[in-house]
């Protein structure tokens, strides 16, 4: 299947004019208020004041003024993208009618449906949906800490500066030197996304560093498009790549920052550049209104989107535990239109379609290299479950894995577009 803009804009359930009712002259519109600006929160946003035509009150919280997608960045550090591509600003949401705020939300009170935010303001709502992405689980890597270590040993997994901070890194390593990875564990933000990364990181060094090594120490006994990985870092990259899986001690690292250096069960390892992608739980704000459970992601009803622990509250994108469907900007894309439907559903009697979600993940392995993995999928009582799948083969001609390339360069113009028009 071939996406570009039209189809990503195109998986809108309907026009306002169909989804909309009128609103009763005098009485206050009902607010909605949005944390988090990325692909779930900047896509439910604009939807829901595109499509009710200006009968909802619709705010978007977001600390950052320019958002930087963590999608596409690690074309970045392979050399394939500027990074100011992947900025982009919110002045075309704010042009649309949400009220857009730049501040950090700090506290949800659920009974009296307020947020508070940094800077002291508070902020009511009649429905809240939280899309605030990823945060770190605490001692998920002995000897790393996101807020002691990251700009000596970067994550790289919230774009921006800490992506930069990587391609410097790997841009300076001493010839022959060694890269590292720190895999995660799942669930976690884009499965494909660590060995693309890879891919990228080995595309740069055969560039300016062609004797380096690269090490990934992964906690996993197969990861995404694992077959399709492999084959190209043969062919691409041979003998440069290093897979540790955890029966050779993937799962037993601990590292130490302050002399680059890890331990693979017990054995040191000096290393020149590493990249610890930590365990992953939701964004913070998730768990201070309190609709996360004790594996750190929030559950929702597979219908709508809605917390299962607060039926005033919608949970996007990866922070959600809403069953098969990928942590990704694709997937959360695909949420943010169905929870955008069912709460104009609510707040304004329009008619609320069933629930059908997609996604697709792309990764780039060499020049022209594309391949790709996706699926529909359908809610259930339980969950939010894959009814139809693809994956590329290994083994496609290069003509193929070109298109599948462009493909998601059609792709990312055609979600930023909808995300922030």
């Amino acid at each position: 299947m071939i996406l570009n803009r039209r189809h990503v804009i195109g998986t809108g359930f309907a026009t306002a004019a169909l989804l909309s009712a009128p609103m009763v002259w005098g009485q206050a519109k009902p607010r909605v208020v949005v944390i988090g600006g990325g692909a779930g929160g900047a896509t439910a946003a604009r939807y829901l004041a595109k499509d009710s035509a200006g009968g909802l009150d619709v705010t978007l919280i977001e600390a950052n003024p320019i958002y930087t997608t963590c999608f596409f960045s690690n074309l970045y550090l392979g050399g394939f993208r500027e990074f100011e591509s992947l900025q982009h600003s919110y002045d075309g949401i704010a042009a649309g009618g949400v009220t857009v705020i730049n501040d950090m939300a700090t506290g949800v009170d659920r009974a009296a449906k307020t947020v508070t935010l940094a800077g002291g303001q508070t902020v009511p709502y009649d429905r809240l949906i939280l899309s605030p992405g990823i945060d770190f689980r605490d001692g998920a890597v002995p000897g790393w800490s996101a807020d002691e270590h990251a700009d000596i040993m970067p994550h790289a997994y919230k774009a921006g500066p800490q992506t930069q901070l990587l391609k410097s890194m790997v841009e300076s390593m001493p010839q022959g030197g060694t890269f590292a990875m720190i895999a995660p564990p799942n669930p976690y933000r884009c499965p494909p996304g660590p060995y693309e990364r890879v891919s990228m990181v080995a595309h740069l060094l055969k560039q300016t560093n062609p004797t380096a090594k690269i090490l990934v120490l992964d906690p996993k006994d197969n990861f995404s498009k694992r077959a399709l990985f492999e084959e190209g870092w043969g062919r691409h990259y041979d003998g440069m790549i290093d897979w540790v899986g955890p029966e050779f001690g993937g799962g037993a690292v601990e590292v130490r920052p302050d002399t680059m250096e890890i331990l693979v069960e017990g054995e040191v390892q000096k290393v020149d550049v590493c990249n610890v992608i930590p365990g992953q739980i939701a964004g913070k704000i998730a768990a201070i209104a309190g609709v996360t459970d004790d594996s750190g992601w929030a559950p929702v009803h597979p219908d709508s989107m809605k917390s299962r622990t607060d039926e005033n509250v919608y949970v996007l994108g990866d922070s959600s535990a809403q069953g098969d469907m990928p942590k990704s900007g694709y997937s959360a894309n695909s949420q943010a239109k169905v929870a955008a439907m069912s709460i104009r559903g609510e707040l304004l009697g329009s008619k609320v379609f069933p629930a059908k979600y997609s996604n697709t993940c792309w990764s780039l392995i060499a020049p022209e290299d594309g391949v790709k993995v996706g699926a529909s999928y359908e809610p259930t009582p339980e969950k939010i479950a894959s009814v139809e799948s693809f994956i590329s083969a290994t083994g496609e001609d290069a003509a193929l894995r070109k298109v599948t390339y462009e493909e998601s360069l059609g792709w990312y113009s055609g979600i930023t577009a909808d995300m922030f028009g």
